[in-house]
Order: C-alpha cells, then sequence, then structure tokens
C-alpha cells in the first residue's frame, strides 16, 4: 500500500456533521411532468400522468392546462384545465385511472391515455384557449414529454414542435417484468431526461442509473476533509477482470499524492479513507480508478495519460482548473467547483445523476453522506426548462424540414498568430437556431498523419446557445468556450474534425479505421504544399474534395475556415477564410452582384400525383454559362412559418441556359437532406443573403426575383407579395398518365402567373406549352360577370384592353378542369359586340387527350352576339329581369285566355226568351 490511505469494508457510519456541511441544491421552482403510465400488461386500469412542482410542497395549478396528443395526425385528443387544483403537500398531482392506487386528482376511465406514438404537454397561459381536436402547438409551452414503442415509431412531428432537438423517447417495454413507467431524471449537472422504470404514482422517482456502466466500478460517494477529518472514496463494485487502483491527485502540480490497490474479489461497496491532507475541501484536486496496480503509479509521478474507468475532477474556490488534468481525466465535461462556505469543514458528495456514462463530475450532488447503503438523493429543485417563462405566449420556432438535419461545423481556428495558440477553437451550430441538446454528439479530432483521432470529445449533457451556437477551444479564449482546451490543441494540418452522432460510445470504438457510420459533417484542412498528406481522411470524410487551406495571407491579423455557402454536411465549397467570431454569426464576404434575367422555368412536387416517376425539382433559366452566386432558392410549405428550403445556388448556367435543382438524376445542385417541393406552397428566387432568405419574413420586391405560387394561403400570398388569382395549381387531367410539373411558357416576364401550366415534366429540356398543333375553334358571346362590367353596362372595351383572356380563361377552366390558363387563347380575338364580350379564333392545348377535354366544353354559339339562343353569362340583374318579364307574361297570358273563355261560353248557349216573356221589359243586348 502506498500513501496514508487505509482500505476497508464499510461496517459503520461516522458521522461529521458537526465540521461536515451539506448544501442544497438551489434553483427555480417549476411544474413539470415527472413520470407517465400509459400502457399497462393486458388491461390499461393502472395508467397515469404524475406532475410534480420543485418546490416539494402544496401549489395551486390554476392557470395550467395538461393536453394529450395523437400522434396519428398530431391533434390534442385529451384536454384537462387544471383550474382549482392543488399538488399535494409534497408538490405531486396525479391524473390517471380511477381504479389505481394512490387514488388520482382527476380520475380518467381505463385505457384513456393512449400507448404511442404520441405526446402529453402541460402550459400555462391565459391567452390561449386549449381544446380537442387542436393541431399540436409550442404556445404557452411549460413541459412536454413524447413517447413511442419500438413498434409503432412516428412521432418525429410532435417532437419537431414540443421538443425540439430531443428526439421522442422510446419506451423499451422489455426492460422490467410486469408494469412500467417512463421517470424523468436529472441526468448530470441541470440536464434532464427519461428512462424506463418501476411505476412511483405520487412518490419521488427512483431514478437508479442506467446503462452498461451501472454494472461496473466507478465512485459512488465522496467526502472531501479539511481540518482534523479525513476524506473518503467509495466506490460500487462490480466482478471486474483485472486488478484495480484507485489514485489522488495534487490540482495544482498534476502528480500523484496518493494511491492503493483496491480488491475487487466481491460485489458490494468499499470504502476508502484518505488522509485529509491529500484530499482537502478547499484546493484543487482529482480521485481517478485506474486498472492496475498501486506500483504501476507511484506517489510523486505525474498524470498518467492511460484512460481511467472514472474520475472525479473538483476546482478549489477561486482556483483555475487544470487544462491537461481536466481533459485528461473527463475529456469534454467540466470539474466540480468547491464553494468558499465550507471553509474548515468536510463536503459529502454523492453519484445521484443516472448519466450511464462516467468520469463527468455533474453526475455529484451535495447531499448527506450513506456509506454502505444506497445513496439517498432527493429531488432536485431546478427546473428543466430554463427558456420558458409560464404565461409566454412566445411561440418556439417550427422547425423546417431544412432543420431536422443534424449539427454542422460552423467554424474552424486551427491556427493562430504566435507561438500561444491560445485562441484555437472549433464552433458547432444547429440548423433551428434555437437551445438544443448535444445528447450522443461526438467532436473527433484527427491526425493527417496517421489518420487517427488524437481527441475524442464527448458533447453529451450540453446544450446549444439560445442561438444554436457551441464552442469548443483554448481555455483562454473569449468568449469562453463550453469545452476547454489546453493551448495549441488543435493541429494546424493536413488534419480534420468530425462530428459524429452516437448514442454508444465514441465512434471509434465500435468502428474500424476512419468512422463514418453516424458521421454529421467534417472538414478536412491543409497547410501550404500539404495538398496530398491527409488523403485518406479526405477520401473517408469528404470524398472527391480538395482539403481546405486557412490561408493566413487573406486576412492581416488571425482567420478562420467560415461557413458562409451553405448548409450541406461535409461540403467544403461553402467554407471561406474569414475574421473569426466565435459564438457569433460568421464574417461571411460580401456576395457578388446577383445576375439578372435568371428565371424559374420549370418546378415539380414530389407529392403532386402518385405516379413513380414524380419527382421534385426546380429548373432554372437563363443566359448560358451564367454564374448564380448570390441567388439563393427558397421553398414555403402553406401554413408553416418561414420557409422549408434556403439552398444558396452555387454553380452556372449550361451551354443551353439550364440549370437544374433536386434529387434527380442529371441535378447540377441537390437539395438539403430531407427537402424536397410541397405539395402545396411556393418556390422564390431570392438575392439577399440566406439569413433574410431563409427567415422569409423581409422580403421585398426588390429581393424577389421570380416567384411561383401553388396555393390558396391568405398568409403566404401577402408575404410573396401576390394577391389571390396570382397563383398557379398543378391540374393532374392535363397530363394523360404521368407525372406533373409547372411549365413557364412565357419566356421572360417573372413574377407572371400567366407565364404558366400543368404540362409533362421536361428537366433540362424545352417545355412543353400550348400549341397550335392541338387547337381547337372557339367561338363564343359572354356577358359580363366580374364587377367592372356591372358597372359600365353594355360597355366591354375596357375588359377587352385589359385582362379578358384570364376571364375567359377561368370561365372555360370552370368548365373543363383540364389546365386551361391565359397562355391557350393567345391566338383568339377578343372584341366588344353590343356589350358583350366576343371571343372568336382558337384554343390551343398540350396535346390530343387535353384537346379532346377541351372540347367537351361548349365553345362555339351563333353567328352574332345579338342572338337571344347564344349561351351567355348573364349578370345578376340581367337574370332578374328575365324572371320579372317571364311572371308578368305568364299573368298577361292567364288574364287574355280567362276573358276568352267568358265570351266564347256565352256566345255559345242562347238567351232564354221564355224567361224573359214572364219578367219587366228590360234592355237585350239586341238594344245595345
Amino acid at each position: 500500500m502506498m500513501g496514508r490511505l487505509a482500505l476497508q469494508v464499510v461496517t459503520a457510519y461516522a458521522v461529521c456533521l458537526s465540521v461536515c456541511l451539506v448544501a442544497s441544491v438551489k434553483g427555480d421552482h417549476c411544474l413539470l411532468i415527472s413520470e407517465v403510465n400509459a400502457d399497462n400488461p393486458k388491461l390499461d386500469t393502472t395508467e397515469f400522468v404524475e406532475l410534480y412542482h420543485t418546490g416539494g410542497q402544496r401549489a395551486s395549478l390554476d392557470g395550467y392546462t395538461l393536453v394529450f396528443y395523437n400522434g396519428n395526425g398530431n391533434i390534442a385528443y385529451k384536454v384537462l384545465d387544471l383550474k382549482g387544483h392543488t399538488t399535494d403537500d409534497r408538490g405531486f398531482f396525479l391524473v390517471g385511472s380511477v381504479d389505481m392506487q394512490p387514488k388520482p386528482a382527476i380520475p380518467l376511465p381505463p385505457n384513456t391515455v393512449q400507448n404511442g406514438p404520441d405526446a402529453i404537454a402541460l402550459y400555462h397561459t391565459s391567452a390561449t384557449r386549449y381544446g380537442e381536436k387542436m393541431n399540436a402547438t409550442a404556445v404557452g409551452l411549460v413541459d412536454a414529454i413524447v413517447y413511442m414503442t419500438r413498434r409503432s415509431g412516428g412521432a418525429e412531428v410532435l417532437a419537431e414542435i414540443l421538443t425540439p432537438g430531443e428526439p421522442a423517447f422510446v419506451e423499451d417495454e422489455g426492460a422490467h417484468e410486469g408494469d412500467e413507467s417512463i421517470e424523468r431524471c436529472l441526468v448530470s449537472g441541470e440536464n434532464w431526461g427519461f428512462q424506463v422504470a418501476l411505476p412511483s404514482p405520487g412518490q419521488r422517482n427512483r431514478c437508479t442509473p442506467s446503462g452498461s456502466s451501472a454494472a461496473t466500478m466507478r465512485i459512488s460517494e465522496l467526502k472531501l476533509g479539511g481540518g482534523q477529518v479525513d476524506g473518503f472514496v467509495e466506490l460500487s463494485e462490480s466482478q471486474a477482470a483485472g486488478p484495480l487502483v484507485l489514485l489522488v491527485l495534487d490540482g495544482r502540480t498534476e502528480t500523484i499524492s496518493a494511491s492503493v490497490d483496491v480488491s475487487n474479489s466481491r460485489e458490494g461497496l468499499l470504502s476508502i479513507t484518505i488522509d485529509k491532507n491529500n484530499m482537502k475541501g478547499d484546493e484543487s484536486g482529482a480521485v481517478a480508478l485506474y486498472s492496475g496496480k498501486a506500483s504501476d503509479f507511484p506517489v510523486g509521478s505525474p498524470l498518467s495519460q492511460t484512460q481511467p474507468l472514472d474520475a472525479f475532477v473538483y476546482i478549489g474556490p477561486g482556483d483555475q482548473p487544470s487544462a491537461n488534468l481536466t481533459e485528461t481525466l473527463i475529456p469534454g465535461r467540466q470539474p466540480y467547483q468547491l464553494s468558499a462556505r465550507f471553509g474548515e469543514g468536510c463536503l459529502y458528495l454523492s453519484r445521484c445523476g443516472v448519466a450511464s456514462w462516467t468520469r463527468d463530475p455533474g453526475v455529484f450532488w451535495e447531499v448527506p453522506q450513506t456509506p454502505g447503503q444506497p445513496n439517498q438523493c432527493p429531488w432536485p429543485k431546478i427546473c428543466p426548462h430554463v427558456t420558458v417563462v409560464p404565461g409566454s405566449t412566445e411561440v418556439p420556432p417550427h422547425l423546417p424540414l431544412w432543420a431536422r438535419g443534424d449539427f454542422l461545423i460552423s467554424e474552424l481556428n486551427a491556427d493562430n498568430p504566435g507561438s500561444a495558440e491560445d485562441g484555437e477553437f472549433i464552433e458547432l451550430w444547429h440548423p433551428s437556431g434555437r437551445r438544443i441538446s448535444l445528447q450522443g454528439v461526438w467532436l473527433l479530432l484527427f491526425s493527417g498523419h496517421n489518420s487517427k483521432p488524437y481527441r475524442e470529445i464527448s458533447l453529451t449533457g450540453h446544450f446549444t446557445t439560445a442561438q444554436g451556437y457551441f464552442l469548443v477551444g483554448s481555455d483562454r479564449l473569449v468568449p469562453a468556450p463550453s469545452v476547454r482546451l489546453p493551448p495549441n490543441t488543435i493541429q494546424n494540418g493536413p488534419d480534420a474534425v468530425a462530428l459524429y452522432r452516437s448514442a454508444f460510445g465514441p465512434p471509434s470504438a465500435s468502428q474500424n479505421g476512419i468512422p463514418t457510420q453516424g458521421l454529421l459533417d467534417a472538414v478536412v484542412y491543409r497547410l501550404r504544399g500539404s495538398d496530398k498528406d491527409a488523403q485518406e481522411l479526405s477520401d473517408a470524410l469528404t470524398p472527391g474534395q480538395l482539403p481546405l487551406l486557412e490561408d493566413p495571407e487573406v486576412q492581416s491579423g488571425d482567420e478562420a475556415l467560415s461557413r458562409c455557402n451553405g448548409l450541406l454536411p461535409a461540403d467544403l465549397s461553402a467554407f471561406v477564410v474569414a475574421p473569426p467570431t466565435p459564438l457569433r454569426e460568421n464574417s461571411c464576404p460580401r456576395p457578388p452582384p446577383p445576375p439578372e434575367g435568371v428565371v424559374i422555368s420549370e418546378v415539380g412536387g414530389a407529392h403532386w400525383t402518385n405516379h413513380s416517376q414524380q419527382s421534385g425539382f426546380v429548373e432554372l433559366l437563363g443566359s448560358p454559362l451564367t454564374s448564380l452566386q448570390g441567388l439563393v432558392l427558397t421553398v414555403f410549405e402553406e401554413y408553416r412559418a418561414g420557409t422549408t428550403m434556403a439552398l444558396p445556388l452555387t454553380g452556372i448556367t449550361d451551354h443551353n441556359g439550364f440549370y437544374l435543382i433536386g434529387n434527380i438524376t442529371g441535378a447540377d445542385q441537390m437539395f438539403p437532406k430531407g427537402a424536397t417541393i410541397p405539395a402545396k406552397g411556393a418556390v422564390v428566387l431570392c438575392s439577399d443573403t440566406v439569413t433574410v432568405c431563409r427567415a422569409g419574413t423581409t422580403l421585398t420586391n426588390s429581393t424577389l426575383r421570380d416567384t411561383l405560387v401553388f396555393s390558396d394561403e391568405l398568409r403566404l400570398l401577402i408575404k410573396l407579395s401576390a394577391t389571390r388569382g396570382q397563383q398557379v395549381l398543378p391540374v393532374l387531367r392535363s397530363v394523360e398518365d404521368g407525372p406533373v410539373s409547372l411549365s413557364r411558357c412565357s419566356c421572360c416576364e417573372a413574377r407572371s402567373p400567366s407565364s404558366w401550366t400543368s404540362s409533362s415534366p421536361t428537366p433540362r429540356l424545352t417545355n412543353i406549352c400550348p400549341s397550335p398543333a392541338f387547337s381547337s375553334d372557339l367561338n363564343l358571346c359572354l356577358a359580363p360577370l366580374s364587377g367592372d362590367w356591372q358597372e359600365h353596362p353594355g360597355n366591354c372595351s375596357g375588359l377587352v384592353q385589359g385582362h379578358s383572356e384570364m376571364d375567359v380563361a377561368g370561365y372555360l377552366e370552370e368548365r373543363c378542369h383540364c389546365g386551361i390558363s391565359a397562355l391557350y387563347l393567345q391566338v383568339a380575338n377578343f372584341s366588344c359586340v353590343a356589350g358583350w364580350l366576343r371571343v372568336l379564333g382558337n384554343i390551343q392545348a398540350l396535346s390530343d387527350h387535353q384537346r379532346a377535354l377541351i372540347l367537351q366544353t361548349s365553345l362555339t354559339q351563333g353567328d352574332t352576339c345579338t342572338d337571344p339562343a347564344t349561351d351567355r353569362r348573364m349578370s345578376t340583374e340581367s337574370a332578374l329581369g328575365l324572371q320579372i318579364g317571364l311572371v308578368l307574361g305568364a299573368l298577361l297570358l292567364l288574364g287574355l285566355g280567362a276573358a276568352l273563355f267568358t265570351y266564347l261560353y256565352k256566345k255559345r248557349r242562347p238567351l232564354d226568351y221564355y224567361s224573359m216573356e214572364l219578367n219587366e221589359p228590360e234592355e237585350g243586348p239586341s238594344e245595345l
């Protein structure tokens, strides 16, 4: 045994409350969803939702609403107003099945809470009313859980709205025999998570660590000594392979101050007493557990570069953390900060976070000591949502399609002027532009000399800033990085930086060679004259691309590689050399003036038909070999805020002037992953910055180079400076059998709906447009129907000179439903005859199929517009006059008929002279 340590199996509990202080965990109080049991074995009769107020005492629930969402349709199926209710005296509130125990405050019928994919959300606001059948919303959101089973899936949309950046929780139905629930626990630091556990309604969640590391030896409790009190380390022991050794390191000298062999002969809890002078509560230091023997780590020797099994690093009041000690023992984590208030006392720390990983001081809390017993971890008095204010009506931005991607490398500064190299950094960014968890994300730094990672950094437990940025850099960098590195850590090149998502440890541990599975983004960079030195890294991480050069001659001072030209991962063309801007928007050079005369030529929607060849694409048309730098293709989807795609254009048009964008064969530029043309929305050619074009809220006529709107949504029309009637909708009947696109048939008039028609797709070919080869005779007399005509009855000259083609095309399309637009009437003649609009000539068509549909519509009438037998569009006033005339005519005919009948009746019946002789003489008809 080396150093002043003694090893013993814990048999007693030595209390030093007179000198040892325990601090409470402070924080703001809030109401949260603490446990959910949505699926019971057999009959669902013990379902429940448990709320908990972190104040740990009775609290009013006035203003709160609990909403249950169905993942099939993303609508509310149950809404509970919690007004008038309170939590119990310990802060718990239960909603659950009527037969469950303990009795819920709000009983529900059996099988009410759906099994998944579904969600439960807690709201607090007085400005919004929540009701069943409403769509999922983030307005007033306080807390939420989105859950599903391995069999169900399909909760992506609910997760995007309610828990952006966090995927839906997958409930493992085989985790426990019998019933189980989803419980909320503190993972590490101030980061929360959910895990499957045995149900505990109305009780504190058990929150036992899960994962593979729970079965391996690790540090369970610590007591930092002081004054006359020794410290100790408690280990949770298991049957480990090979010998183990516990080391205590001095934080100032980074040398071993104590070393002891650890017996691993049986499972249980082991306590190791440490001399008070080697582990004080007011100085910096570390405790680490290694494989090996004490003789391999002698006292006084420097910090070993061997990776420990577990480690705890702490810094004294006012001390600066040792970058070497921190990055070697707990890479990517922060050391535990000790407080000056402990003075000469001692400090108890217990592992309470449920993180499955080791070497993380963030899982330790200051709680009473329990040697030889399971740690007693109280419910923390901190809230899982630091950005949500109860009662707020601010709507978190809905993640569009391009934001469903993962983290990107935004900026890299690997080489600083001078020899200090203390301004290096790697900036990450999430396209959502908001606070996002980095759970399961790893950053690997590769050496170009051997193509192996020289540093692997786990970012689990960290969050981005409110703008989506995350910084890894030198410990002297300003602003301070979240993950600190010693100076001169990031190599100058030829090297690489790669970003991965890996939930089961470092990517290199499960993949041979350069790992590519789970790769999110990568940058391969070089020095001058070293183009080929990182060829293996380039082939694996950024195939087909030359490494980037951080050219020191571009900037007078420091410079960085900044992402400025797109959001595609592993796309080195997106980076330029620019001034460093850590945790701020990149300082991108002003793009060249956008080209003139480029228009949208053809658009295909991926879901416009069910045909197997239907695909999403956009075809642009301009002068041959025109650079498209400075233009951004943006796509909107109706009823969604912002854009679903904002793609900076990087290429040039071909020799025929075409430029094809989309995930189709022969495309010049691909859509971002997961993005396409929606069923209804708009495609816009924008000439502003990517940020402005992506936001879509400040677009002006000068920045809207061209627009195609295929939606009736009023908000979208207003945003794009369009009005009703200026949208063009794809018409499936215009094509006999096959995919459908919207094609421009008027070459150069931008933002004009009369330039478009539905047709068969012709990417990179001449568009199919109405042709005289498929024309039909047209002879119509139309009466006015629009308000303009009614104001000037009998005078159609104004319309003949204005929009007669669009009005007549609309009239014919209402009858045909076959895709007729103003383009089809280009060779028709319009004239005004006796106040009627005369249309005479030919109507064109795309094909024999469309012409046959048009011929089914009545297109020919009498020879003149004065012929009453014509098929006219009658105004409301004309129709009413006709009805009155018909009624009066019928009454007149009825009166004449009655008079004629009376006359004939009397004439056919002779007078009765015998009767006349018996009466007084009177004047007869003959005397008249």
